[in-house]
């Protein structure tokens, strides 16, 4: 089981937890909402809980709870411009379908 991160979404992290001046990386989840059923929850962690899955790649600790590493096993986070906007993008391989503005996913 494992959680990656392209070099772009390492860097964007890594300069958020620079600037931010704490933290051990980012929790990376799953939450029930939206159209499709679920979405992907980001957030800094300053303390790894028990039973986290912590996974390291290029550089940056990603932290999993059990519960949603069933749903996003194998995915790659991904940090994108496009115009003037930017943000996280999920390529995650047992995400069934996804709603029309991309915020939510089913599996």
């Amino acid at each position: 089981m494992t959680v990656s991160i392209s070099e772009n979404a390492a860097k964007h992290v890594a300069g958020q937890l620079q600037a931010r001046g704490k933290g051990i990386g980012i929790r990376v989840g799953v939450t029930t909402t939206g159209c499709s059923g679920m979405a992907y929850v980001l957030e800094f962690v300053d303390e790894i809980d028990v039973g986290d899955q912590v996974f390291e790649d290029q550089g940056v600790k990603i932290i999993v709870d059990p519960k949603s590493l069933v749903y996003i096993d194998g995915t790659e986070m991904d940090f994108v411009k496009q115009g003037v906007n930017e943000g996280f993008e999920f390529k995650n391989p047992n995400a069934k379908g996804e709603c029309g503005c991309g915020e939510s996913f089913s599996v």
